[in-house]
């Protein structure tokens, strides 16, 4: 059942997830199809998400957007953003970044640039209440990358640890939503969320349009049609319904991308998505040897990182 509409105002919005955008030449959404976005946001219920370029918007739209409830998604292009989530596309940024108390913060990296530069992270983590890292590149890890990954996890671990004993309740994506979650918290676009482009048209996600124009679902005049909808559950993902890395984003877009069928994550979004799950076991487990922290919330150990394994043994 659908929660969220997602608007991008220009073809260079924002990406705040795995895909990238391409588009470097701005074509914002027509004033008409932006009225005709947020009356249908309204009439079905939705809640409606609006994300950004890297530019200022004429008046005439942003009084558009405040006549109605909503979330900002807005790219770091200047000083102390005044957004629900502001989105972090370089590592410059960050520094000398004043964060605020009520934003939720988004670094897009790939991973050698995480790898090299995690000692930045655990520095400013401090600083935030919510910071999400994304890899950019996940389909390309390899088993001495995933090793890499575990390290890093392993030394960022010991930051959250030093602030959670200070009384310091970071919200860290990588380490700490595993921890608070009894079941799946995924993407969930194409079933719980859709998003519409400026072309006026329905896709599944951001990457879905940026990848082909063409592979839409539907207009704000037919209504949205999504084929196969229910792939799009978790409980026709086979492999996904009988895991618990419930932080797994559960990438509908990787998914397509990688194994060819949306509902199927590939092998490498799996093992990243568990060596966090038992990367935030670890930190659990550590921060309740001196602190009472989140009773009930239990995350067995497991002896596996690809949950297809456990599939091939039935």
């Amino acid at each position: 059942m659908l929660q969220y509409l997602v608007i991008l105002l220009d073809d260079t919005s924002t990406s705040y997830c795995h895909y990238d955008n391409p588009k470097k030449e701005p074509r914002l959404i027509a004033i008409e199809t932006l009225k005709a976005a947020i009356f249908f946001a309204m009439k079905e219920n939705l809640q409606v998400q609006f994300v950004y370029p890297s530019y200022t918007l004429p008046q005439v739209y942003q009084e558009l957007i405040e006549s109605v409830s909503h979330s900002k998604i807005q790219p770091a292009f200047g000083k102390n953003m005044q957004a629900e989530v502001v989105v972090f596309n370089d590592w410059e940024r960050l520094l000398g970044y004043q964060f605020l108390p009520d934003t939720a913060y988004i670094l897009r990296t790939n991973k050698d640039d995480f790898f090299n530069k995690s000692q930045l992270i655990a520095d400013i983590l401090p600083q935030m209440a919510r910071f999400n890292v994304i890899i950019t590149d996940i389909e390309t890890f390899d088993e001495e990358d995933m090793e890499d990954y575990l390290l890093v996890l392993q030394s960022l671990s010991n930051a959250m640890e030093k602030s959670y004993l200070q009384g310091k309740n970071i919200q860290f994506n990588l380490l700490t939503d595993r921890m608070m979650l009894d079941k799946m918290n995924n993407c969930d676009a194409g079933w719980r969320n859709i998003t519409l482009a400026p072309n006026g048209k329905f896709y599944v996600c951001p990457a879905f349009y940026l990848s082909d124009e063409d592979n839409n679902v539907g207009d704000l005049q037919s209504g949205i049609y999504v084929p196969n909808a229910h792939l799009y559950q978790l409980e026709y993902a086979p492999i996904c319904r009988q895991c618990d890395a419930f932080q797994c984003k559960r990438c509908i877009w990787l998914n397509k991308k990688t194994t060819l069928e949306v509902n199927t994550p590939s092998h490498e979004q799996c093992v990243i998505a568990h060596i966090e799950r038992n990367a935030s076991r670890m930190l659990l487990n550590r921060i309740r040897k001196q602190r009472d922290y989140l009773k009930g919330h239990e995350i067995k150990e497991i002896t596996y990182l690809d949950p297809f394994e456990i599939s091939k043994r039935f």
